[in-house]
């Protein structure tokens, strides 16, 4: 009974138990199914809207912003699941060229800190003008993620963001123009463990060690680029020991070899090390026999110099780690040791040192290796197959510019498929070997002065489909270039050979295309066809082209660089030229080119203009001046402009080289050269080659041009006198102002222009004395002064009197050395006025010139008297008279036998 009561009471229980246990699990279920349905809330959309006014969005990013109620669901949000705050602002900018997308622009708005739970912000690759970072992010307090990446930030980085103690990653990569006077605040993030400050100025930051120590949790660290300043940190004991920092990128600063003991004490446990790009000297460390972990060591672009043994014997710690291993661009010495204990390696980096011997054939048991780097050593012996037995792997194979020899035979089939080759500087030729031809999946081909003659082979372009790179340069190849619209083409080398025929269509995705000092000949109405938006570098110079130029320059507008110099092209240059804004430098030399100039104003980034040898015409544009102001070099030489100089060309204060020769240039010489302060500063051009006429020869100058400055004006009909302002250009290396109609005197102060290596102020009308500034010309290795209207004498200077007497001819008043050993009133009173001996001395050459007088006189009475005696003799005495006459006879004879016989000897020379 008690058993049957109670199991009732069980069942009851049991029941009931039941029930409340559905009822949960329906809450339950609800309340899921709900949390799948939870929307955004409203004040936190009400903020994320403000945040939107603030912005200016071009290309409508933000529509659904607009056309959706639940911020929840707009583009870049992420929100809570449980809770429906927004978490995530997600608005960094990817470019998608199928959308044409812009960037976000505006200011960023107070109203995220109505989002309190925002834990994840990113702005990056947007362009918020300049502005300054703004403060109250340093508020937004639940942050973990921020990221302001390369959004055109400026100003200092607000100290409030060493607020934000729960961020565990921060971005402010690449704004350039943020600045910091101290990152103590960094100190302060405990939790950070990603700090990305590249491309930011933190020259002011010479605190950087010491905070950065104090990031216990950081596990990478990336500061290249950032102008870090030169601290000695082999002074800095107290810095703490942080064992979580795996990868640290300090490339591109330049700091100096002290780096390596903060590294030493920085952690252990170092993956990544990018030192590469800095000051360093000496070798490797003894520090980094600790790095067990490491991987990869990128030491390249420093003074590293070292016996490349004992560094390799240093990073022995890591056998069974390293990875990549770079140390090109340094200066190790010494033959390569063994690598095979670098099971793992991957790429091995060193090229341009000082490494010579054979290279050792156990470099081809690095089975792992994909990329070999030798190129720009001093290597010796022979290249064998035995160098690559092992190397399967092997995708990048880089061995130009070292005195091995290469004795690889042509029917080798290599165990590797490259992608790179860089076999430029060694015999190959004369036909492209066919284990070369045999790579079919490259994507790079250098094979510059390789000795290669003939034709390509019929198969070539089919076999290189793919190629991005290909660089035939300074070969002797010949034959025509088919159609290669079809295809990978983006940068296209094959200057200095024998191709001929007309140019043809090239890819569209071309980037850069060299084909000068060639034989291409006929129009370039090929160019209009190409199609290629992408490109900004064409070079056809030194060809046969001829014919005008095309009108179809606006679909280029990405082109920095064009040079059609020394071809036979002929009309009127294209006004579709004003068109490129973005061009640098325009080359369209030794041409028949016609008419007056084109506006250009529009091409503000012109550093180069080389026009000269045509036949252009009318006057120098203003706008030259005006608007082209970042201008390096100016070159109008051998044309037919007219008019003035205008003075705008003064605002040209980049200007290394202005060459106006050979015009009808007429009116005087501006009287504000002084502005030009790259001729009064010690300044740096760009990377240009260009020919110049220097000391009367035309010389193609390169790397060189940095120290170049010139001014070149001659052969003109320029009046009046020369500017005093130009013996302000002390930095002026060249002058030329000859064959015009200058008069007037020489400055005073032109001794000013102490770098003066050459001056022609020839065939002009300049008159008075040569300045005693000039003794101070030092360096001058050409001087051509002749044919002026100068008096005086010459100053005395070692390079003055060093200089040919031609140089000085044509001037009717000039003397002394090296014209004449002496000048009229040499005595008395010197040219320059200072008075020469005592009066004693002057008087001593006063009574000599009075002797002198009398002298010559008595000398004439003795001549006249002797004359008469003799002939009166003759007269009265016929023996004599005789004998005289019969002496002259013989000797006349003597004297025409003598004459008769050199010339014999002359002629038989």
């Amino acid at each position: 009974m008690f058993y049957s009561i109670m199991s009732g009471r069980s069942v009851h229980s049991v029941l009931v138990g039941l029930v409340c246990l559905a009822l949960a699990s329906a809450i339950c279920c609800s309340s899921v199914g709900s949390s799948n349905n939870i929307m955004c809330l409203e004040s936190e959309r009400h903020a994320l809207l403000q945040f939107k006014q603030g912005l200016v969005d071009e290309s409508n990013a933000l529509a659904s912003w607009k056309s959706e109620k639940d911020c929840c669901k707009w583009r870049g949000i992420a929100c809570n699941n449980q809770t429906g705050h927004v978490i995530t602002l997600d608005l960094s900018y990817s470019y998608d060229a199928n959308l044409d997308s812009t960037e976000l622009r505006g200011e960023i708005s107070h109203s995220l800190l109505e989002l309190p739970y925002l834990n994840y912000l990113d702005l990056s690759y947007n362009d918020f003008g300049g502005m300054i970072i703004p403060k109250f992010i340093g508020s937004v307090s639940q942050l973990k993620e921020l990221k302001l990446a390369d959004a055109n930030f400026s100003g200092p980085v607000p100290p409030q963001l060493g607020n934000l103690s729960n961020l565990h990653t921060l971005d402010l990569s690449r704004n350039t123009f943020v600045s910091f006077e101290n990152i103590e605040w960094l100190s302060h993030l405990s939790s950070l463990r990603y700090l990305n400050m590249s491309h930011l100025d933190l020259f002011e930051a010479v605190n950087w060690p010491q905070s950065l120590s104090k990031l216990t949790s950081l596990t990478e660290l990336r500061l290249s680029w950032c102008n870090l300043p030169d601290v000695n940190l082999r002074s800095l004991s107290f810095i703490n020991s942080s064992t979580s920092l795996q990868l640290l990128d300090l490339s591109r600063n330049s700091l100096n070899s002290s780096i390596f003991y903060w590294i030493a004490n920085v952690s252990s446990n170092f993956v990544h090390i990018d030192l590469s790009s800095n000051q360093l000297e000496g070798g490797i460390p003894k520090g980094f026999q600790n790095l067990y972990s490491l991987e990869l060591l990128y030491l390249g672009a420093n003074k590293l110099s070292e016996n490349i043994e004992d560094s390799v014997k240093t990073l022995s710690c890591a056998e069974n780690t390293l990875d990549t291993l770079d140390l090109g661009f340094n200066q190790f010495w010494g033959s390569l040791p063994d690598f095979t204990r670098f099971s793992n390696l991957r790429e091995l980096i060193l090229l341009r040192n000082q490494l010579n011997g054979s290279v050792p054939e156990s470099v081809g048991q690095l089975s792992s290796l994909e990329h070999l780097y030798l190129s720009w050593n001093s290597f010796t012996g022979v290249i064998t197959e035995s160098h690559f037995l092992n190397l399967s792997r092997l995708q990048a194979l880089l061995l130009s510019s070292n005195c091995f020899s290469i004795n690889l035979s042509s029917d080798w089939n290599p165990p590797f498929q490259l992608t790179y080759l860089h076999m430029s500087f060694h015999k190959l030729g004369p036909a492209i070997p066919k284990w070369i031809l045999r790579q079919t999946n490259l994507r790079v081909l250098f094979l510059s002065n390789a000795s290669l003659s003939g034709s390509l082979p019929n198969k070539f372009w089919d076999l290189f489909s793919g190629l991005d790179y290909l660089d035939l340069s300074m070969n002797q190849i010949h034959g025509k270039l088919p159609n290669l619209s079809s295809t990978s083409l983006g940068h296209v080398n094959l200057s200095s050979n024998l191709f001929s025929g007309a140019l043809p269509t090239f890819s569209p995705m071309l980037i850069r295309l060299y084909l000068s000092n060639n034989s291409f000949s006929g129009p370039l109405s090929s160019l209009c066809a190409m199609q290629a938006p992408n490109l900004e570098y064409l070079d056809l110079s030194k060809n046969l082209l001829s014919g005008e130029l095309p009108n179809c320059w606006m679909q280029f507008q990405e082109l920095e660089m064009l040079n059609l110099g020394k071809n036979k092209l002929s009309g009127k240059i294209p006004s579709s030229l004003g068109n490129l804004q973005g061009i640098a430098i325009l080359r369209l030399h030794d041409n028949n080119f016609s008419g007056e100039l084109p506006s250009l104003e529009n091409c503000t980034r012109l550093l180069m203009v080389d026009l000269g040898n045509n036949n252009l015409s009318g006057k120098i544009p203003p706008w030259i001046g005006q608007n082209l102001t970042n201008l390096v070099i100016l070159g109008l030489r051998s044309n037919e402009f007219n008019g003035i100089i205008p003075f705008s060309l003064c605002s040209l204060a980049a200007i290394h080289v202005l060459d106006l020769s050979h015009n009808n240039i007429s009116g005087g010489l501006p009287h504000c050269f002084n502005n030009i302060t790259s001729l009064a500063n010690d300044t740096t051009a760009s990377d240009f080659i260009v020919e110049l006429v220097w000391k009367g020869i035309e010389i193609e100058f390169g790397e060189n041009l940095d120290s170049m400055r010139s001014i070149d004006i001659s052969s003109n009909y320029l009046i009046g006198e020369i500017p005093p302002s130009i013996a302000s250009m002390t930095e002026l290396i060249s002058l030329n102002l000859s064959t015009n109609k200058l008069t007037g005197k020489l400055p005073e102060d032109f001794g000013n222009m102490k770098m003066l290596e050459s001056l022609d102020l020839s065939r002009n009308r300049i008159s008075g004395k040569i300045p005693t500034s000039f003794a101070s010309l030092n360096f001058l290795s050409v001087l051509d002064l002749s044919h002026n209207n100068l008096s005086g004498r010459i100053p005395s200077g070692t390079q003055l009197q060093g200089f040919n007497a031609s140089q000085y001819m044509g001037n009717l008043g000039l003397c002394g050395p090296p014209l004449t050993q002496s000048c009229p009133g040499d005595g008395t009173v010197q040219d320059d006025g200072i008075a020469r001996g005592t009066e004693i001395h002057n008087k001593e050459q006063v009574d000599d010139g009075l002797i002198s007088l009398g002298f010559f006189i008595s000398a004439l009475l003795g001549f006249v008297t002797g004359f008469w005696i003799v002939c009166f003799s003759l007269l009265l005495k016929t023996s004599w008279r005789y004998a005289y006459f019969r002496f002259l006879d013989n000797a006349k004879d003597w004297i025409y036998v003598k004459s008769k016989a050199k010339v014999r000897r002359t002629l038989q020379r």
